[in-house]
């Protein structure tokens, strides 16, 4: 693989795991304690708000007891030193995850395209906010003054945030890199696609192959502390 300049990293679930977040999709997972009709559409907001409204302030307040591991960490290392070694070298960090850890973790290039649990998002005024308490005993926006914040988190049915952000990445990168994802919630599951149909080199780390594996120009399996690591050591080296 020849040296990038500009690197694209997408993450999902697999790189927060080894933080205590929950994940989506596997054994054990966030989702078979909820149905996702429960919880994640905006019908189930508009039927059960108290519900929904409990579950996320669950979530805010389980992430805010987490700390960034070293994948997280190796990435923010990345993306300080990767422009000293390639003038005018850029990494890109787009995540499906609604965590912060990889701010914590000292990335600062991040597109959170499912939103994020610290932020509340005021559907009266179209404002947000930084938000780490809860939202249940429904809080004045700050902007309006109007009790219409509600998670601002990208719920199935909707569009993911900052598409043309990521898109305009992609067709200025020449690496594409997917992390602890599962290839199975599109359009993230799509970007590899893409990648390679821009000309892009692709790489895969992962605990196990995503749906999408075969669409990558190598997987490398193992946990992300490790493989996440490796690799930025090798690529600064």
């Amino acid at each position: 693989m020849t040296k990038p300049h500009a690197i694209v990293i997408l993450t999902g679930a697999g790189i927060s795991a080894e933080s205590g977040i929950d994940t989506f999709r596997g054994g054990g997972g966030l989702w078979e304690q909820h149905r996702v009709e429960d919880v994640a559409t905006p019908e189930a907001f508009a039927r059960d708000p108290e519900l929904v409204l409990r579950f996320y302030d669950m979530r805010r307040a389980a992430i805010q007891t987490k700390a960034s591991n070293a994948a997280h960490v190796a990435l923010g290392r990345l993306e300080r030193e990767w422009p000293k070694r390639v003038p005018g070298g850029e990494v890109t960090v787009v995540t499906q995850n609604v965590d912060d850890l990889h701010e914590r973790g000292g990335s600062l290039n991040v597109i959170h395209m499912h939103g994020e649990h610290l932020s509340a998002w005021c559907t009266a005024c179209d404002a947000r906010h930084r938000w780490t308490g809860p939202l249940l005993d429904r809080p004045r926006c700050p902007a309006c003054g109007t009790r219409a914040l509600r998670p601002d988190i990208v719920w199935f049915g909707e569009i993911p945030y900052r598409m043309d952000a990521i898109q305009t990445a992609l067709a200025e990168a020449d690496l594409f890199v997917s992390i602890g994802t599962s290839g199975a919630v599109y359009p993230a599951a799509g970007f590899v696609r893409l990648a390679r149909e821009l000309g892009l080199q692709t790489l895969e780390l992962n605990l196990e192959r995503s749906q999408g594996s075969t669409w990558f120009h190598e997987t490398r399996l193992g946990p992300a502390t490790e493989l996440v690591t490796n690799w930025v050591d090798t690529l600064l080296a």
